[in-house]
């Protein structure tokens, strides 16, 4: 029988599930300068100056303090402001970092997403004194070219001299790279991923380029597939990075993020996939909760409603957007998305999540499924063992980073009743 290296137990889990607070925050800004063509998050194309991305911030702040004020941020341990585009604030977001640092004095990392366009050395200096730790750039490509193609507002020269200044600066830098996108080569994608690799960051996000639907990107290339894009170009771009990633010193930590040591890892995103509950604000923010965070949550949202009887997990989503939330202000005129999971939804997730990390399952999580879900757990696992989707210590193999929405989809088939409860608050 295959086993989880991690150390572990189930009650560790299951007090997860019943813990009251939340250990991650996010902060969603929805600006830009220009959209890019691909994006299809939640972000608009703003003037430069204008008073209503300097009113959201406003906006967030004080929502950031009502959580606050309800406990729930007592032990929160990650921040992240992402978007859209952070820098794209100015000044008023050190004002934001500065209320995170405030509310949430736990809080050891602070990440900042910033474009190479939007990161100027005044903001880079006030980000860094308000509090920020940790940015995440932009740079996607390091071709003019391939920027060209993807609606990038900077060139190479820019990303790799706002990149550089980043890391004088003493923050931990990371770097988002994107393969598999328009006129990209091997040759040109073993280009950037030297060029940012010697720039001396931390860390190193890769992803290949999903063509979304209603984005200007999908509207040029119509209803086929196009062959830069294709699933076995998208393995083979994959493989690149983590060769050359790995020759310069990289780790593999999880399937799109390499880091140099473990210290320089995404504490932030490692709470997404491994469990832990966080709370998104603003527009188009996610967040997981337990039932207890749920229930003190509504302590301020009464527009949610109570919690559906045998649910253990809540996922919301905001969907008020970036002009109500500036005008509206407070967390009671938010409107929400709702997701509610029962306890085997719960812990099924979260095997589905973990098994994104190299690290493997955790044993206590492993150990928690066996008492929850009885004996499906190990077939399924010594299955996902025979067929190559995970080693022995129950770790991602080359197969299962490769083909991961099938290894996600038998971990979540691991639930019985897949279908979730949904509901929307007004």
């Amino acid at each position: 029988m295959p086993s989880s290296t991690a150390i572990g137990s189930g009650r560790d889990w299951r007090e997860r599930l019943t813990s009251a607070g939340i250990d991650a925050l996010y902060l969603h800004i929805p600006f830009c300068a220009r959209k890019c063509a691909y994006c299809d998050f939640a972000s608009w194309a703003t003037a430069r100056g204008d008073a209503l991305s300097r009113r959201y911030a406003e906006a967030l702040e004080r929502q950031v303090e009502e959580v606050s004020y309800l406990g729930l941020l007592t032990e929160c341990e990650t921040a992240y402001i992402g978007g859209g585009t952070p820098t794209f604030l100015g000044e008023a977001l050190g004002g934001l970092i500065r209320c995170v640092t405030r509310c949430a004095p736990m809080v050891h990392e602070l990440t900042c997403e910033a474009n190479p366009d939007s990161l100027s050395d005044a903001v880079l200096s006030d980000v860094a004194a308000a509090g920020c730790t940790r940015l995440s750039i932009g740079v996607q490509s390091l071709c003019d070219a391939e920027l060209s193609e993807l609606g990038r507002l900077h060139d190479a020269a820019r990303a790799r001299e706002r990149v550089s200044a980043a890391v004088a600066s003493g923050l931990d830098v990371s770097c988002d790279l994107m393969c598999a996108i328009p006129l990209q080569t091997a040759d040109s994608w073993q280009a950037t991923l030297e060029g940012v690799a010697s720039l001396g960051v931390g860390h190193v996000s890769v992803y290949p380029l999903q063509i979304e639907d209603g984005t200007a990107l999908a509207r040029r290339v119509g209803d086929e597939q196009p062959s830069w894009n294709s699933p076995d170009t998208q393995a083979s771009r994959m493989e690149q990075a983590q060769s050359v990633l790995e020759s310069y010193g990289f780790r593999r930590y999880e399937v799109a993020s390499y880091a140099r040591l473990p210290e320089k890892e995404c504490s932030h995103n490692k709470m997404y996939w491994t469990g832990r509950p966080y709370l998104g604000l603003g527009t188009g923010a996610a967040s997981m909760l337990t039932a207890e965070g749920y229930k003190r949550l509504l302590e301020a949202c009464p527009q949610l409603g109570p919690l559906p009887e045998g649910m253990s997990r809540a996922r919301l989503k905001v969907v008020s957007g970036r002009e109500e939330i500036a005008r509206g202000a407070r967390l009671s005129s938010l409107a929400f998305e709702e997701e509610f999971l029962t306890e085997r939804q719960a812990v099924a997730e979260d095997l589905m999540l973990g098994a994104r990390l190299a690290c493997g399952l955790d044993a206590g999580l492993v150990a928690y499924a066996r008492e929850l879900l009885g004996p499906s757990v190990d077939e399924t696992l010594d299955r996902l063992v025979r067929e190559g989707f995970l080693s022995d210590a129950l770790a991602p193999t080359q197969r299962g980073w490769l083909l991961g929405n099938e290894l996600y989809g038998e971990l979540w088939d691991l639930a019985g009743d897949t279908e979730t409860l949904s509901r929307r608050s007004a």
